[in-house]
């Protein structure tokens, strides 16, 4: 087990360096689905680039489907207790 300090509260926790992966996952996937990739959409269909909106349509699709999975694995590491400090 290792001992993730936060850089934001400087609170530790103590997390398997694998949930925390998990974690650290999620958060940098749903913030590129939830902030980012509709406006690369919007600008390549103000640039009249089809192809482009259909690359990041893909990878939208792509993103939804791993944030899916970190969900189901961070609630799997829930379950385990493995979120508690």
């Amino acid at each position: 087990m290792t001992t993730r300090t936060s850089s934001e509260n400087k609170q530790s926790t103590k997390l398997d360096n694998s949930t925390f992966d998990v974690i650290r996952a999620l958060e940098k996937d749903a913030d590129f689905l939830y902030s980012t990739v509709g406006k690369y959409i919007e600008d390549a269909e103000k640039d009249g680039r089809s192809d482009l909106v259909d690359t990041w349509n893909t990878i939208k699709q792509d993103k939804e489907r791993h944030v899916q999975m970190l969900r189901e694995a961070l609630a799997n590491e829930a379950k385990k207790g493995k979120l508690e400090r």
